[in-house]
């Protein structure tokens, strides 16, 4: 296990970039009854426990064994950058806080392109077949700022990804809930090439991991195994969750609206019925 020690590089960026958002809700909400709705308890908390998991990510330990020891934490990492930060996050900021960043100069022009449903799907699986290219792993591991860049595009990406489902904005709406789910199910297919070759090798598909000092009596092909499980189970049973919600929530809707309709129906009746009487 590499020794404990702090990464103040991460804690002053995600630090800053959460006391930011503290501060302008704080700001915002103060004397603004229609901002404080908006940037409720829920919101705060979802926002709070999306940069938790960015932190949790880019600390020690985490961090320094997905770097130094173990593939498999280093997918780990990746778990938590693409699949468990990114929903948080969008859902956790409040809706003027994303119509602010969108009146920034080229910002709502790209975000609008970029957030097309095949756009997304396209740009965020080749994002994930990229990082996990033999070359730019061997690459990362050896540059600091290399590894900085491409978990930046990671954590881009996947918030592109998530925006069709979890959209707070009218003006850039979410899929409706069939298109969510088949959406949710498109994003789950790519990320099993890589996962494949990681569950199935035969031999290390990252020789430099197999450098490492060895921890936990795991060898370099039983790490690459884990790796590979991680991706897909990890990644799939997070999606096929969000499937499953979508498609209850959609459901439960769907009945609430039938049975409010029946309702009004026979309210209709009752009030015609009553009124030719003589």
């Amino acid at each position: 296990m590499p020794s404990f020690h702090v990464h103040p590089d991460v804690i002053v960026l995600l630090g800053g970039l959460w006391a930011a958002y503290l501060l302008a809700v704080r700001r915002r909400t103060q004397g603004d009854p229609f901002a404080a709705a908006d940037a409720t308890p829920r919101r705060r908390t979802l926002f709070s426990l999306g940069m938790l998991s960015l932190l949790v990510a880019s600390s020690w330990p985490v961090h320094d064994l997905a770097e130094e020891r173990l593939y498999a934490v280093h997918m780990v990492q990746h778990m938590l950058y693409q699949f468990v930060a990114p929903p948080l996050l969008i859902a956790g900021i409040p809706v003027w806080m994303w119509r602010g960043l969108l009146r920034v100069r080229g910002v709502s022009a790209a975000l609008r392109f970029l957030v097309r449903p095949l756009v997304a799907l396209v740009l965020f699986n080749a994002v994930v077949l990229f990082i996990h290219w033999p070359a730019v792993v061997e690459a990362s591991v050896g540059s600091e700022p290399l590894h900085f860049a491409l978990h930046v595009l990671i954590v881009g990406t996947a918030l592109v990804m998530w925006w069709p489902v979890m959209s707070p904005l009218p003006e850039l709406p979410p899929l409706a809930p069939p298109g969510q789910m088949l959406y949710l199910f498109f994003q789950s297919l790519a990320p099993t090439i890589p996962a494949s070759f990681l569950t199935f090798g035969h031999s290390p598909l990252y020789p430099i991991y197999a450098t490492f000092p060895r921890i936990w009596g795991i060898s370099p092909l039983e790490d690459q195994l884990i790796a590979g499980l991680v991706m897909k189970l990890g990644g799939g049973l997070i999606l096929w969750g969000f499937i499953a919600a979508i498609w209850f929530r959609w459901y439960a809707r769907d009945t609430r609206e039938g049975f409010d309709t029946v309702r009004l129906v026979a309210v209709e009746r009752d009030v015609r019925a009553r009124l030719s009487r003589p």
